[in-house]
């Protein structure tokens, strides 16, 4: 894998970042302060996240394409607003889940958000599946910040005039250094905040004014612990190939009016899991005691059954307590059912959890 460097590769170095290879670039895992602090400050503060290394994708084109996309997609995007956002999935026929990510429509077409990892495969499923109908570029030359915390929108207001009256999933487009710049008021740790799309020039000096008003850069270790006490699945790890969005409990992503008309990809298998039910599902695991169980962890009910398996677990500084997600078996995932955890050949036991551990904190008004 290549590493690559964003655009603030230079300034997270200057701040003591300890990097990791994640996707393919090089990324801060954490800095001089440690995991827990940036965790607490993002939570008490506010944290800034150097995402550039997700996708930025935009397709040109009117409401034909808002029809043609919700072909493959199960967002209801023919209804949306100008510059609102929708969460949603690019699926195969069986639904299971290629990527997760944003969509938002915007002037003269459609952003679309989409992970790392995944970004290079969807451009081109997607070029495929849209039939080479319209003009799509997958941005280089963008950086993707994120801010997030209770005090990340006085922070963002003092530089960006007006992002206070954005709503939770909806964004616009503002004038920073004589540029537009597109904010959406969204991101991936539980609290209020935003991403800002800007040119790599303009990046680290943006970075640095929200450094100097009083925001901390935070590693994706935090991101991690920050995004788990959520609830928030991680792509890869809590969802992939191999799960629908149904299995994975993101059901609430798909309106009952798609899944009443279908149309999209995967929409048959879809409308027969919520009929059906699905035999595992994703839940949250709260292990008893100071025992982390880490993704692969098996998980097993009270008469000794492999009921399922941990896809993410680690210690949430918020909550004072080791969490965990993962996938067990229909008929086990009731609230407060026992388990136990099989970490290093002994069992421990936990219980099945509400999601989220974390009360989620987004603006008034806010909903998925």
């Amino acid at each position: 894998m290549e590493n690559i460097k964003t655009a603030l590769y230079n300034l997270h170095q200057k701040h003591g970042a300890k990097f990791v290879p994640f996707a393919g670039y090089q990324m801060p895992i954490q800095y001089s302060k440690g995991i827990i602090e940036e965790h607490k400050s993002t939570r008490e503060n506010a944290g800034i996240f150097d995402v550039s290394h997700m996708g930025q994708l935009f397709i040109k084109g009117d409401d034909k394409l808002a029809k043609d996309l919700e072909k493959i997609f199960p967002a209801e995007l023919s209804k949306a607003k100008l510059n609102q956002s929708k969460y949603s999935f690019l699926m195969n026929d069986e639904a299971g889940i290629y990527d997760d990510l944003i969509i938002t429509k915007v002037e003269g077409g459609f952003n679309i958000v989409l992970n790392a990892a995944c970004k290079n495969t969807d451009f081109k499923l997607l070029t495929k599946l849209l039939e080479d109908k319209y003009e799509m570029i997958l941005s280089e030359d963008l950086s993707l910040i994120a801010i997030q915390g209770p005090k990340a929108v006085q922070i963002l207001e003092k530089i960006i005039n007006g992002v206070s009256d954005l709503k939770f999933m909806n964004g616009d487009t503002f004038n920073y250094l004589k540029e537009d710049i597109y904010i959406t008021r969204s991101g991936y740790t539980g609290e209020d905040g935003f991403e800002i799309s800007i040119k790599n020039e303009n990046a680290e000096a943006f970075v640095q004014k929200l450094i100097d008003e009083g925001a901390n850069l935070i590693g994706l270790g935090a991101r991690d612990t920050l995004r788990l006490e959520a609830g928030l699945c991680l792509y890869g790890h809590d969802m992939d190939i191999n799960k629908s969005p149904v299995e994975a409990n993101l059901k609430w992503a798909i309106s009952k009016n798609r899944i009443l008309e279908g149309g999209f990809i995967g929409c048959e298998k879809i409308k027969s899991q919520i009929e059906k039910g699905v035999n595992k599902i994703r839940v949250g695991i709260k292990p008893e005691g100071r025992i982390i169980a880490r993704e692969k962890t098996s998980i097993f009910s009270e008469d000794d059954k492999n009921i399922g398996e941990i896809t993410s677990g680690t210690f949430g500084p918020s909550v004072q307590a080791p969490v965990a997600m993962g996938y067990v078996e229909n008929s086990f995932s009731k609230i407060d059912t026992k388990v136990f955890l099989e970490v290093r050949g002994k069992k421990y036991p936990a219980i099945i959890s509400n999601l989220p551990f974390y009360k989620k904190s987004y603006v008034k008004g806010a909903s998925k």
